[in-house]
Formats: C-alpha cells, structure tokens, sequence
C-alpha cells in the first residue's frame, strides 16, 4: 500500500491542470485541508491566491478556511472582506483607503462591512465559475452549482444553485446525512479511507458505521 506523498502537487501524473490546493498556497489567511483539489481549464492552477481569492487584503483579518476532499472547478471565485463596500456609510466610495488624498486620519478598515471568514466543509463540490461571497459558510457535503452566486450559508449535504444561490434539495435523507457528520469519513486514517472506498463510491452507509 503505498500512502501518497503529502506535500505533491499534482495528483496524478501528466495533469498539470489539477493540483492538491494545500501545496500551493502561501499565505497565512488561507488555510485548506488534505486532498483538496482545484482545476484550472486556462490558467495556472498554482495561481489560485490571486486568480480565485479576491480582495483579500490583510488589513481585515478575515480568512478563506476549506476542509479536506473538497472538489473545486476552474473559475470559481471567493470574494473576500475586501469587495465589500460599506453601506454603514453615506458613500460606498472607499475614502478610508485613499487617506493621502483625502484625509489620512481615516482608518482603512472603516472602508468594508467585515462579514467575517469564508468558511467551507469538507467533501464540498464547488462548480463552475461559482462565486463564494464574503461571511459565507458551507457545511460538509455541500453541493454548489456552476455559476452560482453564494452569498447566505449552505446546510450540509445540500445543493445550491442560481443568482443568488437558493436551495435545490438534500443530496440524502436526514438520517443519513445524521449518520455522515456523525462518522467524518474524511477525518480517518488514509488506510482506513482506501479500505473503504468501494461503499463511500457506493453509497453503503452501513458499511460505514
């Protein structure tokens, strides 16, 4: 049995379009679990801190945190703290951040309404060209569609689509979905996850228990 590498980037040879997102990601703010992956149709996939993780700047302290086995296609965005204008504010104008030629008295972090980290699940589909908007949390097994535009929290195992995203249904049953966040497949051993694939693929949840 041979357990993967856990710092290679791409998972399978000769694919340079798909990458484990964990091995590539530099900055402190993101955080993303093991076996993540990202693909990219058109550029660097490498690059997704700055083609996929949008006004992110530090002085906001907000964080992009994605859990383990997530799957994320080519365009999907995250737009973070920064791309939201304050609307506590007479003006959405953003002076705070153009203290010199206004007035350098203003605090830069007064320019945004803070609606806090992007928080995603483990086992999480994010679509095509999908957008995550900023405060938003996903729960595991969540299921968002191409070109959705997220912008409220997704219960866990449910699948989201449209503008704005609104719910389409449960992937499972309560129970079922009761019994998955119950066992958190994707936090055991990998020999343990390889021995058990044929009824995750399947969908045995007693086999499972």
């Amino acid at each position: 049995m041979t357990i993967p590498n856990s710092n290679k980037v791409y998972p399978r040879s000769n694919d340079y379009q798909t990458v484990y997102l964990k091995n590539v990601i530099t900055r402190n703010n993101i955080k993303v679990g093991d076996y993540t992956i990202y693909n990219d149709l058109y550029n660097n996939p490498r690059d997704f801190e700055k083609n996929n993780v949008l006004y992110h700047y530090p002085v906001n302290n907000d964080k992009l945190i994605i859990g383990k086995f997530c799957s994320i296609a080519c365009g999907a965005k995250f737009l973070m703290t920064s791309g939201n204008h304050t609307m506590q504010s007479l003006s959405t104008y953003t002076f705070p951040i153009f203290g010199e030629e206004w007035d350098e008295t203003l605090k830069p972090k007064d320019a945004w309404d803070n609606k806090g980290d992007i928080v995603i699940g483990n086992d999480v589909w994010i679509g095509y060209d999908a957008i995550i908007m900023s405060g938003v949390k996903i729960g595991d097994g969540a299921i968002i569609g191409t070109r959705a535009v997220v912008t409220n929290h997704v219960p866990p195992y449910t699948i989201v689509g449209g503008v704005p995203a609104e719910v389409i249904k449960k992937r499972f049953s309560d129970d079922v979905i009761f019994k998955l966040l119950k066992i958190k497949w994707w936090d055991w051993p990998y020999e343990k996850i390889q021995a058990s694939i044929q009824y995750i693929q399947l969908g045995n949840i007693d086999k499972l228990e």
